[in-house]
């Protein structure tokens, strides 16, 4: 089902003289870890599988495979991220074999309802498809602009849960193509552009405007609850795609200034059973800004993002989606490749 590239990560295993190597996997890709893993211990090279939840690119295990005593860690199904590591780390993003232009041709009167320019958006797993969709919407008649993102992501047109910039073109709408509603929800919150997202696999084709008017509603109740908070409790996490220090730092001291109370709590995965011990009347997390929003359910107490804590200090008015941004991209930098190495190594 999805493209792996095992003999391309022996080739660079042996490049790197790497005997002993641990897979880590998102859930979806258990299987194909698994194939991995005995594809490589054929080739006479030690396989471990990690069995912790992983939750992208931005959580490498590179800390746990120096401690395993491993050479090298893969990181399957996510693309390469600028991050320091300690081991080197091969990013393998799992390609999907699915047509993309039959879902397109069966719901080509609902992408007209975007208008003639859309922007157009993808996960990693379809974004070698991404070119023929354009191809084919254009033979329809649209206009169609795929983003270069920023120096986060590696690809043209690709969007992760916390980062949307190759989304933010000049266009009337856009067109997410993938499975679920975590990116494209986010698509539609970071845009506030109409968004439509068409389920390769299914067919089906959703529009995110009901998802994105509940969401917001519940954001605004958040920040209403915490208003009378005096006590905070700021959650950055040590993992390193979402260790955002500085930036947790500037939400203490201007709480402070505030006349609130506020402390610092560092974790590496968050979730409110492990803050219940806490006495604060609040928390804003300054890690992955999904945190705050696809967990609410779980929290006793009102979590904040950054910007919603302005909006509560009242520093903002207008509602808007917390984002991890890179660097710009350079006009002449690589878009990303399949495989990729820690640049510092």
């Amino acid at each position: 089902m999805y493209e792996l590239h095992e003999r391309e990560v022996l080739e660079k295993l042996r490049e790197l003289n790497a005997k002993k190597v641990l897979i880590q996997t998102p859930e979806g890709l258990k299987r194909e870890a698994q194939f991995l893993a005995e594809f490589l211990e054929k080739n006479c090279i030690e396989s471990l599988i990690s069995g912790d939840i992983n939750y992208g690119a931005c959580d490498p295990a590179d800390k746990e495979a120096k401690m395993l005593g491993c050479d090298a860690l893969i990181h399957l199904g996510h693309s390469y991220m600028v991050l320091s590591l300690e081991v080197p780390t091969i990013f393998i993003p799992a390609f999907a074999r699915v047509d993309v232009i039959k879902p397109l041709s069966k719901n080509l009167e609902e992408i007209k309802k975007l208008g003639k320019k859309i922007a157009l958006v993808t996960t990693v797993q379809h974004i070698k498809n991404l070119n023929k969709a354009k191809e084919f919407l254009e033979k329809e008649g649209f206009k169609v602009h795929i983003g270069k993102g920023d120096g986060r992501v590696s690809f043209s047109g690709q969007v992760l849960g916390c980062n949307f910039s190759a989304a933010k073109v000049e266009a009337d709408g856009v067109l997410f193509i993938g499975a679920g509603y975590f990116h494209p929800v986010g698509v539609a919150l970071a845009t506030k552009k109409p968004t439509l997202a068409i389920n390769p696999y299914s067919g089906d084709a959703i529009w995110m405007e009901r998802e994105v008017k509940k969401i917001i509603r519940k954001r605004w109740a958040q920040i209403a609850k915490a208003y009378d908070a005096e006590k905070f409790g700021i959650i950055t996490s040590t993992k390193k795609g979402q260790l955002r220090l500085g930036e947790a730092k500037k939400i203490v001291k201007l709480l402070r200034e505030h006349g609130k109370e506020a402390q610092l709590i560092v974790v590496n995965h968050i979730n409110y059973q492990a803050l219940e011990g806490f006495d604060f009347d609040a928390y804003v997390v300054v890690a992955c800004p999904r945190v705050p929003i696809d967990d609410v359910e779980n929290w006793r107490k009102p979590v904040l993002t950054p910007r919603e804590l302005e909006i509560l200090l009242g520093l903002r008015e207008d509602y808007e989606f917390d984002e991890i941004l890179g660097a710009r991209r350079g006009e002449d930098e690589p878009l990303g490749i399949s495989l990729k190495l820690p640049k510092s190594l």
